[in-house]
């Protein structure tokens, strides 16, 4: 609100500030506002004293105590940021909370439509993992809690996100993790796999059956993967570029079929640059996104709400397939030269 040239009343002043009278008296006692007083000892309100009741009212906003915003206000600028990260943290949290009932809602409309049952949602023990990042972050310590079903790694070209994903694969206890080269050769490795093992073969026909009833076309990158999601014995998968060789069908029905599987799922990690297989809309509760920004912050987890910090960089590091396949086959390379 700009000054005005005039005195108000408290009455005035409240409803220009959009609080009530009883918050003007609260600031006051606080030591927030000292408001002028009349010839006649009434409280009035001058521009000043109407421009420090508006940045109270705007620190308020953003969350900050009392305390806080006369710490702000008195020229301890540093005390914001602490607070203003706390407050993010919770607001992000509640946004989680919101999208995993989202989730369930979405669940249940499906079910209902199906004629199916609604599921019930098993839950696993949380999860972990800290560890110091490589470079080019050099050493900074990150740390994921409470690690979801599916964790998807987002980022530009040579923000990192590879050498996280190495890193996570290397920390997380029996972790594996499946590279870019799954499908050489026509996917001879995966498919002696196959032949070497019975259960595992019954296996992955039944998966690649059932994609492509949901639309998938069968391929050898498809069959790798599925190889790799079908093999028994990993605690969790750290997958490079997951939709590598597979049209956008393909992804839009693995992606549902990873999905469904929910939260009693082991943890898989998909490094990711397709809105096919990363849909920002549909994200549920057993998901998660993490962020390599291109300056090389630390990376951070992304609510998946427009407006949370990090979605709209995320949201502009996905394509359709047919926009990806511009940039496949780009390998970043790094010189540690200095």
């Amino acid at each position: 609100m700009g000054s005005t040239s005039r005195y108000l009343h408290p009455s005035e002043a409240a409803r220009q500030l959009g609080v009530s009278v009883k918050a003007l008296r609260v600031y006051e006692q606080q030591g927030l506002i000292v408001p002028t007083r009349s010839s006649v000892g009434w409280r009035i309100y001058g521009p000043e004293d109407m421009q420090r009741a508006t940045q109270v009212v705007a620190l308020r906003a953003l969350g900050l105590t009392l305390a806080q915003a006369a710490r702000v206000l008195d020229g301890h600028a540093p005390c914001i940021e602490p607070a203003l990260v706390e407050h993010q943290a919770a607001l992000e949290a509640r946004m989680r909370e919101i999208s995993g009932m989202v989730g369930q809602v979405q669940a249940f409309r499906h079910s209902h439509s199906h004629g199916e049952a609604p599921v019930q949602r098993r839950e696993r023990p949380a999860l972990r993992v800290v560890f110091e990042l490589p470079w080019p972050w050099n050493g900074e310590v990150f740390e994921l809690q409470d690690i979801r079903a599916i964790n998807y790694i987002v980022g530009p070209l040579f923000s990192g996100k590879t050498r996280l994903a190495q890193r996570l694969a290397a920390t997380l206890p029996n972790t594996v993790f499946v590279g870019l080269d799954r499908a050489a050769e026509g996917a001879a490795a995966a498919k002696a796999r196959l032949r070497a093992d019975a259960a595992l073969s019954a296996r992955v026909a039944t998966h690649m059956a059932l994609l492509a009833e949901q639309g998938a076309t069968a391929s050898d990158a498809l069959l790798a993967l599925v190889v790799e999601l079908d093999t028994e014995g990993p605690a969790a998968l750290v997958i490079d570029m997951i939709e590598q060789g597979l049209d956008q069908a393909t992804q839009e029905a693995l992606a549902a079929n990873l999905r469904r599987q929910g939260a009693h799922a082991r943890p898989l990690f998909c490094l990711t640059r397709s809105s096919s297989l990363l849909n920002l809309r549909v994200v549920g509760p057993d998901e998660t996104v993490i962020f390599c920004p291109p300056n090389h912050s630390p990376p951070f987890r992304v609510a998946p709400h427009a407006g949370a910090t990090g979605y709209e960089a995320v949201a502009m590091c996905l394509g359709t397939p047919r926009a990806r396949a511009r940039t496949e086959g780009v390998v970043a390379c790094w010189s540690q030269a200095a």
